[in-house]
C-alpha cells in the first residue's frame, strides 16, 4: 500500500484525495498549515459580510475525513526532500512519503511598496487573511483597496457591507480592461461607482504612510495624492506558493512545472491547481490557472494517474464566471478585449446599462468562438455542446432560448438581441420556440 501526500487542502488537493480513496486502498495524508478542514474558499467574503458562519463553508462534515481513511494533518512543510522522499515540516517533524502531490495554491502579490509590512496592509486569499482583515478593519472611517481584478472588487464588497468608505486605485484606464472589451469594463465602471465605490483610474500606489504606532494612516499614489485611511488591500494578483521548494530540485518557472499528467521533473511528485504551471498550455489558456473548477478538474485527473490509470489533463472549453456586486458574469470560449482581425464582432447592451451581450465568431466560418454575458444567466452545457458541434453564431443566436437560464418570470432578451444583430449584419435570423427536448440534449 503506497503513501500518497498532499501538501494543501484545497480544492485541488481535496479533489485528489476523494478520488485516490474512491480509486484505491492507498494511505493518504493531506497536509495543511492554514485550517484543519477543507472550506470553500470562493465563501471567506461572505463570512465578512455576516451571510455565512465558517462552519457553513466545509462541505464535508469533519466525520467524514476519519470515515474515508484520508489522514488530516495540521502543520507547515519548510523542506521537501525528493531523494529521500521526506517531507520535513517546521519544528523539525519529518513525514515519508511514496507519491508526493503539491496543492499549495497562491499568495498574494506584494510589490516592494514603502509600508506594505505596516498593521493595517494585507491581501485577501487565506482564512489567516480573513481574520486578519476582521482585526485590521474595526472601527476604522476609510480602506483604500489597490488592483483592479476580481479579488479588488469583492474585498470592496465586503467593506460596504460595513459600511466603511471605499477608494479603489486601479492602475488601468478602466476596471479589468486587460481581460473585458471597452464595452464591458466601462458597465462595470458605472456600476461600481454606483455603489458609491471612491473609483480612481489610472490611479498607481507609490507608497503606504504609516502612523507613530506602526500602523497606516494613508497612502500616496504616483501624482503625489495623500487618500487618508486605516486599512489597505492589496489585491494586485496572486502568485504560486511554491518558495519552500527552491532547493528541493523540483523544477520551478512562476509555478510548479508540471506536464500534461500533472507530473513535475522528479518521478513520484506531481503538483495541481494554483501552483501548477504547464511547461506546454493547453491551448489559448495560460500556462498557470487560478480558477476554481479548473483545480478540481486537475485533482479528479490527477487521482487516476496516482491509481495507475494515467490521464492527462483535459479542461475541454474556457469558461469562467464572476459577479460585480448585483451584476453576474459569465464567459465561454475566448472574448479578448480586442478581437482579432480574423472574427467578427457583435455587442447588444440594455437600454439600462446593467445587462449585455457580445458574440465572437471566425469571420470564414462563422463558427462561434467566445460569448460574454452580463446580468442575465446563460447554460454552460448549451455553449460546450455548441463549441463541440462546431455550431455558427447565426444557430447559437437563432436557438438563444434554450441557452437562457434565467428564472421562468424574468425578463427575456433574446427578440432584442436578435433584431439587432440583424440591423446591423444585413441578416434574417429568426428566434426559435424554445425546446425542451434540445435542452435535454445539452446533458445527455
Amino acid at each position: 500500500m503506497e503513501h500518497i501526500v498532499i501538501i494543501g487542502n484545497g480544492i485541488s488537493g481535496i479533489t485528489a484525495a476523494r478520488h485516490v480513496r474512491k480509486l484505491s486502498d492507498h494511505k493518504i495524508t493531506v497536509i495543511s498549515a492554514e485550517t484543519d478542514h477543507f472550506f470553500s474558499r470562493t465563501a471567506l467574503m461572505y463570512i465578512y459580510m455576516g451571510h455565512m458562519k465558517y462552519e457553513h463553508t466545509k462541505p464535508y462534515e469533519d466525520w467524514f475525513w476519519e470515515k474515508n481513511r484520508i489522514e488530516l494533518k495540521r502543520g507547515y512543510v519548510e523542506r521537501v526532500n525528493t531523494n529521500a522522499k521526506l517531507l520535513t515540516f517546521v519544528g523539525g517533524e519529518t513525514m515519508p512519503y511514496d507519491k508526493l502531490v503539491l496543492a499549495t495554491g497562491s499568495t498574494p502579490n506584494k510589490f516592494g511598496w514603502p509600508g506594505q509590512e505596516l498593521k493595517g496592509v494585507q491581501g485577501l486569499y487565506s482564512y489567516q487573511d480573513l481574520q486578519m482583515m476582521e482585526a485590521n478593519t474595526k472601527n476604522i472611517q476609510r480602506a483604500v483597496v489597490v488592483g483592479g481584478g476580481l479579488i479588488g472588487i469583492e474585498m470592496a464588497e465586503m467593506l460596504l457591507s460595513r459600511n466603511i468608505p471605499v477608494t479603489f486605485l486601479v492602475r488601468e484606464n478602466s476596471f479589468w480592461n486587460n481581460v473585458l472589451p471597452k464595452e464591458e469594463s466601462e458597465m462595470i465602471n458605472r456600476h461600481i461607482r454606483e455603489h458609491h465605490v471612491d473609483l480612481r483610474l489610472a490611479a498607481e500606489l507609490d507608497e503606504i504612510i504609516g502612523d507613530e504606532n506602526g500602523g497606516v494612516k494613508g497612502v500616496r499614489t504616483k501624482t503625489g495624492e495623500e487618500i487618508a485611511c486605516q486599512f489597505v488591500g492589496l489585491t494586485v494578483g496572486v502568485s504560486p506558493n511554491v518558495n519552500f521548494l527552491r532547493d528541493s530540485g523540483v523544477e520551478l518557472n512562476r509555478g510548479v512545472l508540471v506536464d500534461e499528467f500533472l507530473q513535475t521533473n522528479i518521478a513520484d511528485v506531481y503538483a495541481a491547481g494554483d501552483c501548477a504551471e504547464f511547461r506546454k498550455p493547453n491551448g489559448e489558456r495560460r500556462p498557470i490557472e487560478q480558477v476554481w473548477y479548473t483545480g478540481r478538474m486537475m485533482g479528479e485527473t490527477l487521482a487516476r494517474t496516482l491509481c495507475g490509470r494515467q490521464t492527462a489533463y483535459q479542461p475541454g472549453h474556457w469558461f469562467n464566471s464572476a459577479k460585480f456586486f448585483d451584476i453576474e458574469y459569465q464567459t465561454y470560449g475566448w472574448v479578448w478585449p480586442q478581437a482579432k482581425d480574423t472574427e467578427g464582432d457583435f455587442y447588444w447592451e440594455e437600454a439600462g446599462g446593467k445587462i449585455c451581450l457580445r458574440l465572437r465568431w471566425d469571420k470564414a466560418s462563422r463558427k462561434l468562438t467566445g460569448v460574454n454575458n452580463f446580468g442575465f444567466r446563460l447554460r454552460h452545457h448549451a455553449f460546450d455542446k455548441w463549441f463541440d458541434e462546431g455550431r455558427t453564431v447565426d444557430y447559437v443566436l437563432e436557438h438563444l432560448r434554450d441557452a437562457n437560464f434565467d428564472p421562468e418570470l424574468y425578463k427575456t432578451h433574446e427578440t432584442a438581441i436578435l433584431e439587432q444583430f440583424n440591423r446591423e449584419n444585413g441578416t434574417s435570423l429568426r428566434l426559435k420556440k424554445k425546446s425542451w427536448k434540445r435542452i435535454l440534449d445539452f446533458v445527455s
